[in-house]
């Protein structure tokens, strides 16, 4: 069973990528607010949260790929109106 994602069992969850990119959001809303702050930790801080958010970025690319090719080989999802998982074992 999933918690966030959208799956037989959670026909109500998100995919992959969206969940992601709602991540980044608030990273980024989260780095705006300490940009000017000149402080070492506020800086580290800072520069932690920046490569956080490019393997975020990687991380996003990578769901989205995988999306792209289910789509392709196997058409749209129905697992958010109760259907199958289209691929592997349930």
């Amino acid at each position: 069973m999933t918690h966030f994602l959208v799956s037989e069992t959670n026909p109500a969850g998100h995919k992959l990528e969206d969940l992601l990119n709602d991540l980044r959001a608030d990273i980024i809303a989260r780095c705006a607010k300490i940009t000017h702050d000149q402080r070492p930790e506020a800086m580290h801080v800072l520069a932690n949260n920046i490569k956080v958010l490019e393997h975020l970025t990687e991380a996003i690319h990578l769901a989205t790929d995988s999306t792209k090719i289910l789509d392709r080989a196997f058409g749209p999802s129905q697992s958010s109106k109760g259907g199958p998982a289209r691929i592997g074992v349930t």
